[in-house]
């Protein structure tokens, strides 16, 4: 490496190095507190205690899950994890993970995105779904809580359509089977 050469190393370096110390040291606290609510939420559902659960959630949150099923407020969300959460839902392979920092909005509400695989014992199967998904988070008495959480999967694309296709095929070629044996047996009756 020649001298130059080197010296634009070293000054990209230091450029990326001096952007990202300004970048982290401007960073809002707030987006600290929001990975602590994070971690706690991800944690106590792994465990599956929605009690603690609900320490970090509004009471009128209201979410909307894969299903386009709609709970609100706390017992509406103790229903579907009492419903759907133990049998179904098998844990996260990827937990929610954001896109970015959380969107602040006046130091009191935060929008925040990104991706999350969960496993899931759908029809008689384990699946694994990734899905897309979007947090309302409001602070309320110097504490962060979930107020919205909508997640939603590509519903051209996902295992549980595969599966279903995969049915389809099978059903299809068992009905082919079963008309040609069916179709013999007639041909032979109608000939004696």
């Amino acid at each position: 490496m020649n001298k130059r050469t080197w010296m634009l190393a070293m000054c990209g370096w230091l450029a990326c190095a001096t952007a990202w110390h300004r970048a982290s040291a401007a960073e809002d606290p707030a987006h600290n507190e929001l990975r602590a609510l994070r971690t706690e939420v991800i944690e106590s559902i792994a465990k599956g205690d929605i009690e603690r659960v609900m320490r970090h959630v509004h009471t009128n949150v209201v979410i909307t899950w894969q299903n386009g099923e709609v709970c609100r407020g706390h017992q509406g969300l103790r229903d579907f994890f009492n419903r759907m959460g133990k049998d179904v839902f098998k844990g996260y392979k990827v937990p929610p993970t954001p896109d970015e920092l959380t969107i602040l909005h006046g130091g009191d509400t935060g929008v925040s995105f990104g991706e999350t695989v969960a496993a899931y014992r759908l029809l008689g199967k384990e699946i694994e779904l990734k899905s897309r998904w979007t947090a309302t988070l409001v602070k309320q008495e110097g504490h962060w809580l979930l107020a919205g959480y909508h997640v939603s999967m590509n519903v051209l694309d996902n295992p549980i359509l595969a599966a279903a296709k995969g049915s389809l095929v099978w059903a299809a070629a068992t009905a082919l089977v079963v008309g040609l044996v069916a179709g013999v047996v007639l041909g032979k009756r109608k000939k004696a």
